[in-house]
């Protein structure tokens, strides 16, 4: 598959002024899934390295690192050489079935979570479950408490929760 495009001139422009207005944390993120591209995110990484950002950043849902894990190991362990530490898997649910009915549907099985943060952990990374709340998934307080105790149990360095709702 033929990378997106970038503008690099603007994400030079971009990390320079990040630089001088002391953000610390790089977050790589993408409209849909940054995964399926991982030679650019391995672009995005050596761009940022003259800059001085101590926290570099993934944020995925983890399928294609799990379904292709023997191809993404290579990708990990170089990321991480070039500052990755953190990455952070969506999430909607405790329940792999819950989780399935987003991020899967056609798919016989969602991925197996706890096995790919244990292997992330493995490569050295610290993960971060983030959490997107809906409507009828994670949507109490009591459903956030077992969300919270499935990322401590799993040995989740990070938690995070946001709702998503509809605009007014």
């Amino acid at each position: 598959a033929r990378l997106p495009e970038v503008n690099w001139r603007n994400f030079d422009i971009g990390c320079q002024l990040a630089e001088k207005s002391n953000v610390t944390t790089v977050l790589i993120t993408s409209k849909g899934e940054a995964t399926l591209y991982p030679e650019q995110i391995t672009q995005f990484l050596e761009r940022t390295q003259p800059y001085t950002f101590p926290i570099k950043e993934l944020q995925t849902n983890g399928i294609a690192i799990a379904e292709n894990w023997d191809k993404y190991v290579l990708h990990l362990d170089r990321w991480y050489e070039q500052g990755l530490s953190t990455i952070a898997i969506s999430c909607v649910h405790y329940d792999p079935a819950r989780n399935k009915e987003i991020y899967s549907p056609h798919k016989p099985n969602y991925i197996n979570l706890p096995q790919l943060i244990g292997g992330l952990h493995e490569r050295r990374f610290s993960v971060r479950l983030a959490n997107i709340m809906l409507k009828g998934f994670i949507d109490s307080p009591g459903e956030l408490e077992k969300m919270i105790s499935f990322a401590r149990d799993k040995k989740a360095e990070q938690f995070s929760a946001r709702p998503v709702r509809a605009p007014q």
